[in-house]
């Protein structure tokens, strides 16, 4: 079998989560082409990896290479072009997540993905997570019986990545719109990607970044300090979606708290459960109240995570497995954004259109 011929768009941080998949895959991929507007960070990427042709322009790259799939790893306001061009170049793309800046975008490029015939994934990857699984398996096995009622969090005391993240002209918004979808998309798949139909919700914007010593651990802010700080510290959103489930969201980049927070909580007709960062479920058995642990680890692992995404595309491309993070469920997710967005601004629920 001939190799997928792999290019990459965008080559920050996340571009070296992808090639840690498409390497694994090596029997089955290689990376052609890879694009992105800083040359030297190109060059140095490509270097890196071995990649032979470098572009700085998505659309000529496209023109002048033959690309089986793409991923688009760049800022947020850039998707939507990089993605559409990938798709209408002929390749099958792995768009980063938040899809888009807003639905109107990410609508555009579902069509896009539907005249062409080509797959569009958006980088969900907490679908990808051994805890997604292991819940997902209470789930399905009746454990929870109905779920009606949750709660997502993914709290930073100092923590936004700095550089364009914090600029709402290219990030399209801050903690709600970079890590609020992490937490959103995972409540929604595990509740069987219920519709949502209305959000009321509120932004502050009082801290500011890097309050005291950097921002998050882990992350290269190659240009703190020379970018405008213009998106929301924090987020808090009411979500209703049509199968009766109320979703309760918090997200901050910045938050007087003592820790970090990220953790889901479930609330169901016969049982419940927190994620943080082990899978606790409580129920009654027997007339007594229980609290249930699993004997093996549900702590989310990063060791192979993106390369259980990157499988998963690949397969999807090669028809050897459905699509596990279709771009449906990317617009689905950018009209929730949207509308918390809009209740921010008005003070008041906003109902989302079907």
């Amino acid at each position: 079998m001939n190799k997928l011929r792999v290019g990459i768009i965008g080559t920050g941080n996340i571009s070296h989560c992808h090639m840690a998949g498409y390497r694994r895959l090596s029997d089955r991929v290689e990376i052609a082409a890879a694009c992105d507007l800083d040359r030297d960070k190109l060059e140095r990427f490509c270097k890196q990896y071995g990649i032979p042709a470098q572009y700085t322009d998505f659309r000529e790259m496209m023109e002048k290479e033959r690309l089986d799939c793409v991923s688009v790893c760049t800022w947020n306001a850039a998707h939507k072009d990089a993605t559409i061009a990938a798709l209408r170049g002929g390749a099958h793309v792995l768009c980063e997540k938040p899809m888009a800046m807003n639905a109107q975008e990410a609508e555009e490029m579902l069509r896009a993905s539907n005249e062409t015939g080509k797959l569009l994934q958006i980088g969900f990857v907490r679908r990808f997570g051994n805890d997604a699984d292991a819940l997902k398996q209470f789930i399905e096995a009746g454990t929870f019986g109905s779920i009606y009622y949750a709660k997502a969090t993914y709290l930073r005391r100092n923590g936004c990545p700095g550089g364009w993240f914090g600029d709402k002209a290219r990030s399209g918004g801050g903690p709600l719109i970079d890590l609020g979808v992490h937490v959103i998309d995972l409540v929604r798949y595990l509740a069987g990607l219920p519709k949502p139909v209305s959000a009321f919700g509120t932004t502050y914007q009082n801290l500011g970044p890097n309050r005291a010593s950097g921002g998050a651990e882990g992350w290269t802010v190659e240009t703190a300090g020379t970018d405008p700080y213009t998106v929301e510290d924090f987020t808090t959103a009411l979500i209703r979606f049509d199968n009766g489930l109320t979703l309760s969201v918090e997200a901050s980049f910045n938050l007087n708290i003592k820790r970090d927070v990220g953790n889901i909580e479930l609330f169901g007709t016969k049982a419940g459960c927190r994620l943080d960062p082990e899978l606790e479920l409580y129920t009654q058995l027997a007339g007594q109240f229980v609290d249930i642990s699993p004997a093996n680890s549900t702590a989310l692992s990063f060791n192979g995570l993106f390369e259980r995404e990157i499988l998963g595309f690949i397969d999807a491309v090669l028809g050897a497995a459905p699509c596990r993070a279709p771009a449906e469920d990317g617009v689905e997710l950018m009209r929730i954004i949207d509308a918390v967005y809009q209740s921010a601004a008005t003070g008041k629920a906003v109902e989302i259109a079907r």
